[in-house]
């Protein structure tokens, strides 16, 4: 293992250092199996068979290769890309992944197949996992709720109506409530959203009406908890404003 890792390091293109590994136990292996950086046997190989030994060529600009003995193939050897130091989870977001490959126990030949099929996707992969990590070094955490600057309590009404008086009304939630369907009814002095509307319609313009006025910082609360049927998810019924009264 040792002799075959420091002969490929030496045919590799470039400037390459060979180290030796050695795992006393089984799961000694599992830390360095999270770090290979290739989809297929070589991390499957440092989870399902203890190999012992292995190797690490350290090349320029933090390139690393990791080389180790292809179980069930004693003259075979895989050979793949290590992680990256230094960078986060979310830097390998929309990054395709490089790939390992096995070779014989020729160096040479084995020197001349890496060169081929496995650093130019590396270089690839980690050039763009660093340019991640530049433009955006901390990960992107979801924006807080907008803070509460206001607030709206609809009531269900006997008669199957949803609404609220128009004075209770906060002046930002009538657009929001005009493009959800709600009405102004003028001799009830309310916004009010028909019973004509079916009960799946009326549920998804409710939830439509609420999430809007959460996203401009309006709390939504209800004086009546509204009919079991409302509870219910409801298909989908876009909100307008085209039908303003």
């Amino acid at each position: 293992m040792s002799d075959f890792a420091s002969a490929l390091a030496g045919h590799l293109p470039g400037t390459w250092r060979s180290t030796q590994e050695s795992f006393a136990t089984f799961e000694d292996q599992f830390p360095r199996a999270d770090q290979i950086w290739a989809y297929g046997s070589p991390g499957s190989a440092l989870l399902d068979w203890h190999l012992e030994h292995a190797a690490r060529l350290d090349g320029l600009a933090g390139q690393q290769l990791y080389v180790m003995p292809r179980p069930r193939y004693p003259h075979q050897f895989l050979v793949a890309p290590l992680k990256p130091e230094g960078v986060k989870p979310h830097h390998f977001r929309g990054v395709d992944e490089p790939h390992g490959i096995a070779v014989g126990d020729d160096p040479l030949r084995a020197a001349a197949a890496v060169a081929r099929r496995v650093l130019p996707h590396y270089r690839r992969a980690l050039d763009a996992v660093r340019d991640n990590a530049r433009r955006q070094p901390d990960p992107p955490h979801r924006p807080a709720a907008p803070e509460v600057t206001e607030q709206l309590t609809l009531v269900w009404y006997p008669d199957g109506v949803v609404g609220a008086p128009y004075a209770k009304v906060p002046a930002p939630a009538r657009t929001v409530l005009y493009g959800c369907y709600f009405q102004y009814s003028p001799h009830e002095a309310a916004f009010v959203l028909p019973a004509s509307y079916g009960t799946a319609e009326r549920a998804l313009l409710l939830q439509r009406a609420v999430r809007l006025l959460t996203a401009q910082g309006i709390a939504s609360t209800s004086a009546t908890r509204p009919p079991p049927q409302l509870l219910r998810p409801a298909r989908r019924w876009p909100c307008s404003a085209r039908n303003r009264p």
